[in-house]
C-alpha cells in the first residue's frame, strides 16, 4: 500500500487510501456505498467515456448520502484513467453480465477484450495497486489480468469463493433455522456449476451439520450452491447477482487495507497447493497487509480430489481459451 502519513504545512496529515472500482453497474455503485460505510478509503467509480454521466452521478448521490450514514469517504466518478493513478486497491467488475441461458462461460469472449484493456492501464497508472476481480469468467479473467498485467501473484486475486461460500452458508442457515452467523463452511474450485463444497468441514456453532441436516438434504444445499448465481439471473431475467458478490469484494479489499489476516476462499494462483500448478483456482487464502499472503492447504478426501480435479479440468479448458 502507498505511504499514508504526508507532511503538509499544518503538519502532519493522514491521506486515506484509494479505492478504484473498475465499472460503475450494480456491482459497481454497491461496491462504492460498501466502502464508504466501512470507511475504507476514498472511492473512484470509473467506467468508459459514454457512461461517464451515470458514474458521476452515482459518485455525488452517493456523497449526498453521507450526512445521513454520517461517512466521510470522499466518492468520485470518472472516465479518465488518470485519475486513477496511484491507487491502492482496484476492485474490476468491468464485462457484460450474465442473461438467462448463458453460463458464465459464454462472456470469455467480449470480457476477455475488456480485461486486457483494463490491465494494460493498471500496470500503466497503479503498478503497485492489490487487484480483486470479479469480472465472469472468473477463473479465466483473474488468469488474463495476472498475465496481462505482469503482476505478482500475491497483488492479484478472484472474488469467487467467498460468495459461493457465502451462498452455501446462507442455505444451511435457511435449512436449519439458526443464525447464519454461526455457520462455518467453504466451498473449493472454480467459480462455476462444477465448484466444490466442502460440507465435511461444515459447522453450525461448532456442530458438524452432518449431525443436523439429512444427507438427502444436503445434498439438495450443495447442489443449489452450485447454481445459486443461475438462479438470480433466471429470477431477475436481464442481469445478475450484485448485493452479495460486492460485499463479497468488500471483504477482500478490507482484510488486505486494515491486515486483518482474514482466511477467505478465494481464487488464487496455486503453484502446487491441492495439486494444482499454474491456474487461479477458489482456495482458502490469507489476505492481508501484503497481499495474499498464504494460501492455507489441507487434506481432501478421495472423493472431494476427484471433485477438485474435475473442476480443474473446467477452469483450464476456459483458460486455455483465453489464448494467454
Amino acid at each position: 500500500m502507498t505511504d499514508n502519513l504526508n507532511n503538509s504545512s499544518e503538519g502532519f496529515t493522514m491521506s486515506k487510501p484509494k479505492i478504484s472500482l473498475i465499472g460503475g453497474g450494480q456491482i459497481g455503485g454497491n461496491l462504492a456505498l460498501l466502502a464508504a460505510q466501512k470507511e475504507l478509503g476514498d472511492i473512484v467509480i470509473f467506467d468508459i467515456p459514454k457512461a461517464e454521466g451515470m458514474v458521476k452521478g452515482k459518485a455525488l448521490d452517493l456523497m449526498q448520502l453521507r450526512p445521513h450514514d454520517g461517512y466521510d469517504s470522499n466518492i468520485t466518478g470518472t472516465s479518465d484513467w488518470n485519475d486513477l493513478k496511484n491507487t491502492d486497491v482496484f476492485i474490476i467488475t468491468a464485462g457484460i453480465p450474465r442473461k438467462p441461458g448463458m453460463d458464465r462461460e459464454d462472456l470469455l469472449g467480449i470480457n476477455l477484450g475488456i480485461m486486457k484493456d483494463v490491465a494494460t492501464h493498471i500496470k500503466e497508472h497503479a503498478p503497485n495497486a492489490f487487484v480483486i476481480v470479479i469480472s465472469n469468467p472468473l477463473d479465466a479473467m483473474v488468469y488474463a489480468f495476472h498475465k496481462v498485467s505482469g503482476f505478482s501473484k500475491n497483488m492479484v486475486v478472484g472474488m469467487a469463493g467467498a460468495l459461493d461460500s457465502g451462498r452455501f452458508r446462507t442455505f444451511i442457515a435457511m435449512e436449519t433455522g439458526l443464525s447464519v452467523q454461526d455457520v462455518t463452511c467453504m466451498v473449493l474450485g472454480g467459480h462455476g456449476d462444477s465448484m466444490v463444497p466442502i460440507t465435511r468441514l461444515a459447522t453450525v456453532g461448532g456442530v458438524p451439520v452432518t449431525d443436523l441436516i439429512s444427507p438427502e438434504r444436503l445434498k439438495a444445499i450443495e447442489d443449489r450452491t452450485r447454481v445459486a448465481g443461475g438462479e438470480i439471473v433466471k429470477l431477475f431475467g436481464n442481469g445478475s447477482a450484485f448485493y452479495a458478490p460486492a460485499q463479497s469484494a468488500i471483504e477482500m479489499a478490507e482484510s488486505y487495507l486494515r491486515d486483518k489476516k482474514r482466511v477467505i476462499p478465494c481464487a488464487s494462483l496455486c503453484e502446487g497447493e491441492f495439486g494444482v500448478n499454474g491456474y487461479f483456482i477458489g482456495v482458502p487464502t490469507v489476505i492481508g497487509a501484503g497481499g495474499v499472503e498464504k494460501i492455507l492447504d489441507f487434506t481432501l478426501t478421495g472423493d472431494e480430489k476427484a471433485e477438485l480435479n474435475s473442476t480443474l479440468d473446467v477452469v483450464k479448458k476456459t483458460v486455455s481459451e483465453t489464448g494467454l
